[in-house]
């Protein structure tokens, strides 16, 4: 019985193939321990998004390495993707590299009885024309699972390196994805988060009549004890049919993740963004007047190469006026292929991070409002775990609300109808309905 590590790092994506993983290991007979336990196979899911995330992703493989140098290790993700050389080059010890477009194989391989040193499966993954499959069981250690629909992008933000490391835009087919569902809701997870690299492409390549919009609807029909929350969508599939059915479905999760990226229209031009300041601005608008208790959260990048201090006062003045609730701020990280690499004008450190310090400031700000606006209200938090520092439950509200409150652990992996009463350090604090009433009753 082989015992198994895995690390992920980035996005929600990964998240799903890495739970994949593990469902596959333990179908195979193995055992799942902590990454930081002694294991025979250590894998690690990489991100490539930012130079600090190919940094880690480094640093993780090295600390492997040195601490359990006769173990295998299996490095995957879009690091690995990106140079596999790089990875080769950090060690002479065993080792096994699958990129992307071969995740399916990585069980397997990591498996394999008396491996060569080195394994590597690669691949173009833009010549992909299919998903991987890669079904997961379950979610482990997780109260909400990650269910993906779609990878890859055919956008190539000039920015972004993702269209490089994960290929062309591809979905799964509909019978997968209502398997997937089924299996999570038959496991007892309360939310499922849609998501993939652009989910609103889902269906696009395939010829089954099937869009994100459609998907949604059927997914909310067919488990309508289940959560589903969108994870991020772009401004020009924000539509009319998206927000009837955030208005229709009451387990559709009142909460829209558009990403911005910057304020200004040059920039957004220079950033290969098919939309301007004043089509974002109506967008967010058009979505606050449609449904008013919607949290709306947006992305976006500080430092963008040639950016100017009036660009990027541009940005910081339309996210302070638009309604939004909160910020997702990243500095802009060069990353060796993409576009945005070879411009002109790349600023200094200090630049970039006075810039994004503003940016998150502001994020702050919005996020205490949105709380505050909240006091009084009962939300619907579905409860994750109980915090050590506090020994309070938390969890998150179907309008996206982190929030603290005390309680029984029976509520774990459940939905409890929380009054918000304060904000207390910045972070929202509630009480159980039921409780409330209670003590209503009492004082009467």
């Amino acid at each position: 019985m082989k015992r198994i590590a895995i690390a992920t790092l980035g996005c929600k994506v990964n998240q799903s193939e890495s739970a994949a993983f593990a469902s596959g290991f333990e179908a195979c007979g193995c055992v799942l321990v902590p990454f930081r336990a002694e294991a025979d196979v250590y894998v690690i899911n990489t991100c490539t998004v930012t130079a600090k995330a190919g940094q880690q992703s480094r640093q993780l493989i090295r600390r492997v390495l040195h601490e359990h140098p006769t173990a295998r290790l299996v490095v995957t993700g879009c690091y690995a993707q990106m140079d596999p050389n790089a990875v080769l080059d950090l060690t002479e010890q065993p080792l096994t590299v699958v990129g992307n477009g071969n995740k399916h194989r990585l069980v397997e391989a990591a498996l394999v009885e008396n491996p060569p040193d080195l394994v590597l499966l690669m691949g173009n993954v833009s010549t992909k024309k299919e998903i991987c499959p890669l079904p997961a069981s379950r979610f482990p250690d997780r109260t909400r699972a990650c269910l993906r629909i779609q990878d890859g992008c055919n956008n190539f933000c000039s920015y972004c390196i993702v269209p490089y490391t994960r290929g062309p835009s591809r979905s799964l087919h509909l019978a997968s994805v209502l398997d997937q569902a089924a299996v999570f809701s038959d496991q007892g997870y309360g939310e499922m988060v849609i998501t993939g690299i652009n989910v609103g492409k889902y269906g696009l390549d395939l010829d089954e009549g099937y869009t994100i919009y459609s998907l949604l609807d059927r997914l909310c029909r067919d488990f309508p004890a289940c959560r589903i929350r969108l994870s991020s969508i772009e401004p020009a599939e924000v539509n009319d049919a998206l927000l009837e059915m955030l208005d229709q479905h009451a387990n559709l999760m009142p909460h829209l993740h558009i990403p911005l990226q910057s304020g200004d229209d040059a920039v957004l031009t220079r950033m290969n963004r098919r939309y301007g300041r004043a089509e974002f601005a109506a967008l967010i608008r058009r979505v606050r007047e449609r449904l008013p208790g919607v949290t709306i959260g947006c992305d976006v990048l500080g430092g963008f190469p040639g950016e100017t201090d009036a660009e990027a006062a541009n940005t910081y003045s339309l996210l302070a006026e638009l309604p939004v609730d909160y910020l997702h701020v990243f500095p802009y990280s060069r990353r060796p292929g993409t576009l945005a690499a070879s411009f002109s004008g790349h600023l200094p450190g200090p630049v970039k991070e006075e810039r994004v310090r503003r940016l998150r400031a502001l994020d702050a700000a919005k996020r205490q409002a949105l709380y505050r606006t909240n006091i009084g209200r009962t939300l619907q938090v579905l409860v994750e775990r109980r915090q050590a520092k506090s020994g309070l439950l938390q969890g998150f509200s179907e309008n996206y609300l982190p929030v603290l409150f005390a309680g029984s652990s029976q509520w774990i992996r459940r939905v409890a109808p929380v009054r918000l009463i304060a904000v207390e350090a910045g972070q929202p604090m509630g009480i159980i309905a039921e409780d409330l009433l209670e003590e209503s009753r009492q004082t009467r």
